[in-house]
């Protein structure tokens, strides 16, 4: 048994398999994972019920076990930030949020550096994140 705090044998899988750039999407219940999954993506689906787990669960876990160096989020055309942005840079302080559009966003999260795609119970809309991996230092 793993003592690290990532322990699902799928999502650890896809990680070691990818390296520095590799890229990893994390997904509100509300994406359509289905028809935007890259070539070379592994797809795991987390979302057991309604907000079961966040996109901010995940990623919570996930900075436990890999390196981070780039983030992107999916904008609105208009309106007010969505909320969990702030929630975004606070699990990710000092690495800006890279604004994307919603089609712009779909490209770049089923290129072919996706190496996995995580779907959460996510209910809360524009909570998608794409992540950058970095390179893991000693």
């Amino acid at each position: 048994m793993l003592k690290q705090r990532l322990i699902h044998p799928d999502i650890l899988e896809a990680l070691a398999s990818a390296c520095h750039g590799s890229k990893v999407v994390i997904t509100d219940g509300h994406y359509p994972a289905a028809t935007k999954l890259g070539e070379n993506t592994a797809q795991v689906y987390l979302n057991l019920e309604p907000d079961k787990p966040t996109v901010t669960e995940v990623l919570d876990v996930l900075l436990t076990a890999i390196p981070v160096e780039r983030a992107a989020v999916m904008v609105p055309d208009s309106g007010p930030e969505p909320p969990i942005f702030a929630e975004f840079r606070d699990l990710l302080p000092g690495l800006p949020l890279t604004e994307l559009g919603r089609f712009e966003f779909y490209d770049e999260a089923s290129d072919s550096d996706v190496c996995l795609q995580i779907v959460s119970g996510e209910t809360r809309i524009y909570a998608n994140l794409l992540i950058t991996l970095g390179v893991a230092t000693p």
